[in-house]
């Protein structure tokens, strides 16, 4: 049986590149121009719906980012994959409430 070693520079660079992804789709309005933006425009209650579920993937989103800091200045390779599944579950919930808000 053969393992595959993903090298650690990539699994930092698609930390880095999914943290850009989650800080867009919160900081940038992103997600609520994707969620709530209909074709009458915006409304309040979808608003007041992902703030919260924003508030759910930015805790999510602390525990990425605290393993992308352990994993870049601690030099643990191991926690590179931690991080990278990190960013994927805060996106994941707030894709997941995204659709839920609507």
């Amino acid at each position: 049986m053969t393992r595959t070693v993903v090298p650690p520079e990539i699994l930092a660079a698609a930390s880095l590149l999914l943290a850009t992804l989650w800080g867009f789709a919160v900081f940038g309005g992103w997600s609520r121009q994707a969620f709530c933006t209909t074709g009458l425009g915006s409304s309040p209650d979808c608003a007041d719906r992902i703030a919260s579920v924003i508030a759910l993937s930015v805790m999510v989103a602390m525990v990425a980012a605290c393993a992308t800091g352990v994993a870049w200045l601690g030099r643990r390779e191991s926690l590179h994959g931690v991080a990278v599944m990190a960013w994927i579950v805060a996106l994941a919930v707030l894709f997941v409430g995204g659709l839920a808000a609507q």
